[in-house]
């Protein structure tokens, strides 16, 4: 095992473990087994049946009930069609889920890893560069660092890191100002830190070429080269045992990112070693590429950029400005110039200028051809960057925009939610490559590598407070990266994910941190909708029309929640007449079931788990329509929503009191349906009733917890109750008295009278009091 298994006196012990958390933290193989022709077979057969079992539904009762009920009343023909258009959503629900699967098994049986050498040799003399934006509001340090270091020890050459700090540049609060410095000296630790094994692998380099050059034997290249991959996998191992390891996220970046590392170079280095014994040598051309491999893992610049010290910059608070504005300065020199209070960034032209002409506060910011966008609770694994840039560097891939790899979830959750959440995040990954396989891949925002270019066919500039301001990524709606998937297939760009393991996020660990997060997936898809629909009619005159699936499965993807989530609260809530149940509902609903439980047992979850995820949908149900009818609030309103920002903390995140209490009103009202239905004996809806308020309860007690759910109802009861009195309104502020050397002159220059109009409607004596005559 890797050094989180290490005894070592910085190791403290993890948190307290739930009952039904998860035990194995072993990450999944970073590469899908192939699925059997078995698998590939019953998968098909699942989707028949599902739609076999639809149609079924819709002659063996519907079209019966209305044939051998000519004069049934109004009621019952409007139940029926409700009833059948609730089913109708939530089965293609099913079958899209089924069809995406299909396609990602199809794409995992048909992957062939491409081979080490390969890549070496694509790399060998490349000259592109790659710059990572970490976009960063209000993070732990510990959780920035860590994707830091996953992100500056990719092999690439020309790596650029930069962390894209978004929180106030001049906090008052001591506290979040020492926060915020601990965070801004990340990349500077993280550069000393790495200039030993650089310093060192770059002098190995030239050390090398300078042997090569003097015709130096075979064998002495070899053994210095073998030298070198044992010292460098000797210094990952120090840095990884170095490490403190509280909790399962810590221990994957130990074991999988720092170990995972150290682990390959060892691999290598038994291979160089096998070459020795048997005195077989690989060519100069080959050591060569191995001496680089070395030089580019550990060679990354690392920097921080804060936009808000910039009035020229966008202000809007959302992750997907803050990508935006380090975009948009990228490739050209900018002199902050102070005009008044503000600052701002103005173009520099240092073409002509020698270097010693240059000023010094010049901000240079290097261009290149691919951007990663990657989440600050994020971590990449090994290859990442290489793999994927080779994939869009294939020529069948050249108008690939954006590739990922949908992110997995960190294993060994120590809370149930936690693993349950993370459960569905596997089964994510597992539809997003399905999804690619129709060619309708979404951008999922956690990770991605971006060509430039793509980015630059979608700007949009417009002019606010007198500066440009330019728009790459779409902020219209809090899912960004889904509506710039669409605005990206307008220009004739596509979409791809690759199909391996190489990214992982965290997952909330409370139902609190989890409402802030799923309220925002829910919100905004409905908005995106139409942009979909023109998309795919202005396709129709191209030669790459939109196919049916491509347009189904995005349409599910984007809506599916929408739908699903009103479609529940018809089932749960409205008494429908028990001549419109049918064995045929269950036996659509069958194949859907089975094929997620396989699935999660694939990804090393229970089969059991399809019960918890029901009841875990059901306990998220309020937050979900929350989500829907923001969206539809903007849609009426035009007024953004905000972007919410998902907790990452240790302890426990409050959840709002109406999310807390509508778990519970499903139960009792399920309850109250179930002795209902069985005074009636309509015993199809009692048993649906049965199940709801059975998984519910579970999903309250086991997510939610009862002591905790007490804690938030009341918290939210109290924080209603009682509410911050009005304060009388304060008479105008009396201003000091100004003279001519303490008049901020240079703001009043440039800012006119934006600040102070409302008080040079007062008296000559208060216009007298600020320094204007």
């Amino acid at each position: 095992m890797g050094a989180a298994k290490h005894s070592n006196d910085n190791v403290t012990l993890p948190q307290r473990r739930q009952w039904g958390s998860e035990k194995r933290s072993e990450p999944l193989s970073i590469v899908h087994p192939k699925p059997s022709t078995r698998k590939l077979a019953w998968g098909r057969v699942a989707i028949t049946a599902t739609v076999l079992a639809w149609v079924g539904y819709l002659i063996t009762t519907i079209f019966r009930q209305f044939a051998n009920n000519p004069g049934a009343g109004f009621r019952f023909q409007f139940e029926a069609i409700m009833y059948l258009i609730v089913v109708t959503f939530l089965t293609f629900s099913a079958l899209m889920y089924l069809t995406a699967r299909q396609g990602a098994m199809q794409r995992f049986a048909a992957h062939q890893r491409v081979p080490r050498g390969e890549l070496d040799r694509h790399f060998h003399r490349y000259s592109e560069g790659m710059t990572v934006l970490v976009p960063s509001y209000a993070e732990e340090p510990s959780v920035v660092r860590a994707t830091l270091w996953s992100a500056a020890l990719q092999e690439f050459p020309n790596l650029r890191v930069v962390l894209l700090l978004d929180d106030h540049p001049n906090p008052s609060d001591p506290q979040t100002l020492t926060k915020l410095n601990a965070t801004r000296a990340l990349g500077a630790d993280i550069a000393q830190a790495l200039s030993e094994p650089a310093d060192y692998n770059r002098a190995a380099l030239e050390s090398f070429l300078a042997d090569v050059a003097r015709e130096q034997a075979p064998e002495v290249l070899l053994d210095r080269l073998r030298v070198s991959y044992r010292w460098s996998a000797e210094w990952l191992e120090s840095l990884a045992q170095a490490e403190e390891v509280t909790d399962h996220v810590e221990e994957f970046f130990v074991d999988s990112v720092l170990m995972g590392l150290a682990r390959e170079l060892r691999l290598t280095l038994l291979a160089l070693d096998a070459a020795a014994a048997q005195h077989q040598y690989p060519d100069l051309l080959r050591m060569e590429e191995l001496h680089l491999r070395l030089v580019r893992i550990f060679e990354a610049e690392m920097d921080y950029f804060e936009r808000k010290r910039y009035a020229s910059l966008s202000q809007e608070a959302n992750k997907a400005m803050n990508l935006n504005s380090y975009i948009s300065v990228m490739g050209k020199d900018w002199l902050p110039e102070q005009r008044g209070d503000a600052l701002i960034l103005q173009p520099y032209d240092t073409t002509d200028l020698a270097p010693e002409d240059v000023p010094e506060d010049v901000l240079r910011v290097p261009d290149s051809a691919y951007i990663l966008t990657l989440d600050a609770d994020s971590l990449l694994l090994r290859d990442y960057c290489l793999r994927l840039v080779y994939f869009l560097e294939s020529e069948e891939n050249s108008q690939v925009a954006v590739v990922q790899t949908p992110y997995s979830s960190f294993r060994g959750a120590p809370t149930r939610i936690e693993r349950v959440a993370g459960a569905t995040t596997d089964i994510q990954h597992i539809l997003h490559q399905g999804m690619t396989h129709y060619d309708a891949t979404f951008w999922v925002g956690a990770n991605a590598v971006i060509r430039k270019r793509a980015l630059q066919d979608i700007e949009q500039i417009s002019t606010v407070g007198g500066y440009q301001i330019h728009t790459y990524v779409q902020d219209r709606t809090v899912i960004e990266d889904t509506e710039s998937s669409i605005d990206l297939g307008v220009y004739g760009w596509t979409l791809a994910n690759y199909p391996e393991r190489l990214s992982y996020s965290a997952t909330p660990p409370d139902f609190g941190s989890l409402v802030v997060q799923r309220r925002r997936w829910a919100n905004g898809g409905l908005l995106i909708l139409p942009k979909l629909w023109q998309q795919a009619r202005s396709r129709r005159r191209t030669d790459n029309p939109m196919r049916l699936r491509e347009f189904l499965v995005r349409i599910n993807y984007m809506a599916s929640i929408a739908w699903a989530s009103f479609g529940l609260v018809f089932l749960l809530a409205y008494p429908y007449d028990s001549r419109l149940l049918s064995p045929m509902i269950f036996a659509a609903a069958i194949p859907y079931f089975l094929c997620m439980g396989s699935d999660l047992r694939d990804c090393g979850h229970r089969f059991s788990d399809i019960f918890r995820i029901y009841g875990f949908n059901l306990v998220l149900l309020v937050v979900n329509l929350a989500g829907v009818l923001k969206s539809i609030q903007q849609a009426f309103t035009g007024q953004k929503i905000p972007f919410a920002r998902t907790p990452k903390v240790r302890n426990r995140t409050a959840a709002p009191a109406l999310h807390v209490a509508v778990p519970y009103l499903i139960v009792f009202f399920s309850l109250f349906t179930l002795w209902r239905d069985l005074e009636q004996q309509n015993w199809g809806n009692a048993a649906f009733a049965a199940i709801n308020a059975t998984l519910a309860a579970y999903a309250i007690r086991s997510y939610i917890g009862v002591k905790n759910s007490i804690a938030d109802l009341v918290l939210g009861i109290v924080s209603w109750l009682f509410v911050t009195p009005r304060t009388k309104a304060q008479p105008a502020p009396e201003y000091p008295q100004a003279t001519p050397e303490s008049t901020d002159w240079a703001t009043i220059l440039y800012q006119g009278d934006r600040r102070l109009n409302r008080d040079l409607r007062g008296s000559e004596d208060r216009r007298k009091r600020i320094g204007i005559r």
